[in-house]
């Protein structure tokens, strides 16, 4: 991944995390409360739709081993076969809130770049704007 997408992909990672952070409520995400579960939760339904939700499993399992090969923690969490989390929220009681933040913008990161590497900047961009319509993703649009 070039420089300037690693970056642009980091600052969205963050910017996710931080509006899900701001916004994540137990009933909209069912008992989890960690807000790299819900960015992977919404993308999961479009990129199953796109890919099936073998791809998406795939593509999130990839992101999670590359994100636990820096943070060893991360080995906790599990991949369910419809492709959500599992294990995040007993791992974060272990944790401090750093540790918990620095793992789910990793995460995260890691998903975004390897969505950028197989489908493209551009597709990848739209689909952060058609699941988070309210979020700045380039500093000219907030």
């Amino acid at each position: 991944m070039r420089d300037d997408i690693s970056t642009n992909v980091k600052q969205f990672a963050h910017r996710l995390i931080e509006f899900e952070t701001g916004t994540a409520t137990a009933a909209s995400v069912g008992d989890h409360t960690s807000p790299a579960f819900c960015v992977c939760e919404k993308l999961r339904q479009p990129l199953s739709r796109l890919a099936g939700v073998a791809g998406f499993r795939s593509l999130l399992s990839r992101a999670l081993a590359l994100a636990s090969g820096e943070l060893r923690w991360l080995k906790a969490i599990h991949i369910a076969a419809d492709g959500s989390l599992k294990g995040w929220d007993d791992t974060q009681a272990q944790l401090s809130p750093h540790e918990i933040r620095e793992g789910e913008v990793l995460l995260v990161t890691q998903l975004l770049g390897l969505l950028v590497t197989f489908i493209g900047e551009g597709l990848t961009m739209r689909l952060l704007l058609d699941a988070w319509p309210d979020v700045a993703f380039d500093d000219r649009q907030g």
